[in-house]
């Protein structure tokens, strides 16, 4: 275990991967560290942010739905801008290392602002924002980690537990901390948040360690950062990968939109709370898992896409189904698993449009990774347009139809034109 003083003394050397093959994760990879790993992130974001936790918190002291829901928004910016600060956890000291400082940094800051009298103060909001913006570099850190692995094997699994982590540590949070306030416990709130957030970060320690290069010189340093940007984003390979980051398959937007419209299918307000709620984060937590069944020799893209079809057509259960409950809970069960699924073999098509991590993994992991939240704002849109326009069923038949004409299109060119891998 290398301690702080041994990583600032490394300066700018950062985790170099070897190239991923296909085949069995190595013993000493130990990819289902990162389902821990990613817990902070889903704690503050999945969880209290945009979990409902902090929604709930404010309803309880009086604070008004409206101003509740611009708080949260704000809150919840961090989470597509972070990008311009993630660069920093490719400096200075290892990627591990920073995953720590990012959780104990958000852990406190959340910690304080949760103790404030009202929730709604500049005080509470200010905390909470560098909490939200703190965890991110959880996020890169685990970006850059990801993408030294050495097998392709090893990149699947660690994307189905991050992705089943996130899923679950999230859901875990908000269940704790609702019932805390619920059994007259609130004081316990602020500490259960900032012990949810840290302790899963530690197995942070006994991630693998990774070879590094030290690069002489400011200049070669950034010769080596523009030659492997040139390398993922500047070539015409890269194309296709952007557009599919871009596309709106299995981007689980109706995750949220579904419960609008239960009713219409006779579906009441528990079993919606339910099957949205923890039980929805527990069937994309098993969606995610079950990703790493598929084998490492099927490409991520086309992996990735054959899922996507999959979302989509259980989406057509809900738009041209009978409006029953039935038609609910077998549309909905199958729609949240696969968009589990789907968020996992995102994670592999990231990291196959990454390449290796190299000396800037975690700043070009950021990026990708960012796009993919571009289709998840376009479609919530799209999704509620389709709903007042064509009724109850427009809602999950626009999103059906939308992702299937594109996961069938980009599948027909990576099973052709794009057999080639990406940069």
């Amino acid at each position: 275990m290398e301690d702080l003083a041994g990583d600032v003394a490394v300066g700018t050397a950062l985790e170099e991967a070897q190239p991923a093959v296909a085949g069995e994760a190595g013993p000493r990879e130990r990819p289902w560290l990162f389902g821990l790993l990613v817990a902070p992130v889903a704690v503050v974001a999945n969880g209290v942010i945009q979990g409902g936790v902090l929604a709930f918190l404010m309803s309880r002291q009086g604070i008004p739905e409206l101003r509740a829901s611009q708080i949260i928004s704000l809150l919840a910016l961090p989470t597509t801008i972070y990008f311009l600060w993630s660069p920093i956890t490719d400096f200075l000291v290892r990627r591990r290392t920073w995953l720590l400082i990012g959780s104990v940094a958000a852990a406190l800051g959340m910690v304080l602002a949760l103790e404030q009298r009202r929730l709604d103060s500049r005080s509470s909001i200010v905390l909470m924002f560098l909490s939200a913006c703190a965890v991110q570099l959880v996020v890169s850190s685990c970006g850059g980690m990801l993408g030294a692995l050495r097998t392709e094997r090893a990149k699947r699994v660690a994307g189905g537990f991050y992705q089943s982590g996130g899923l679950g540590f999230g859901a875990v949070s908000v269940l704790v901390l609702v019932m805390l306030r619920e059994r007259g416990e609130p004081g316990w709130i602020p500490l259960a948040a900032g012990a949810m957030i840290v302790a899963p970060a530690l197995f942070a320690l006994a991630a693998p360690r990774q070879e590094f290069v030290v690069e002489q010189g400011f200049g070669r340093t950034l010769r080596r950062i523009w030659e492997e940007f040139h390398g993922t984003f500047l070539n015409w390979r890269a194309v296709p990968y952007t557009v599919l980051m871009l596309s709106p398959v299995a981007s689980g937007a109706a995750v949220g939109l579904l419960t609008g419209v239960a009713r219409e299918y006779g579906v009441g307000g528990q079993q919606v709370a339910w099957m949205n709620g923890l039980g929805g984060a527990l069937l994309m937590a098993a969606g995610a898992l079950s990703a790493t069944l598929i084998p490492a020799r099927i490409r991520a893209s086309v992996a990735y896409l054959t899922v996507a079809l999959a979302n989509a057509a259980t989406l057509a259960v809900l738009a041209l189904g009978p409006l029953r409950q039935s038609t609910y809970y077998v549309g909905v069960a199958l729609y949240l698993f696969t968009v589990g699924m789907g968020y996992a073999m995102f994670t592999a098509v990231v990291l196959e449009f990454l390449g290796s991590s190299g000396k800037s993994g975690s700043s070009r992991y950021s990026i990708i990774n960012s796009m993919g939240n571009v289709p998840v704002v376009y479609m919530l849109a799209l999704d509620g347009w389709g709903g007042s326009r064509f009724g109850v069923r427009g809602l999950p038949g626009t999103e059906a139809v939308m992702a299937a004409v594109a996961s069938s299109l980009l599948l027909g060119y990576f099973l052709t034109l794009g057999r080639k891998p990406g940069a």
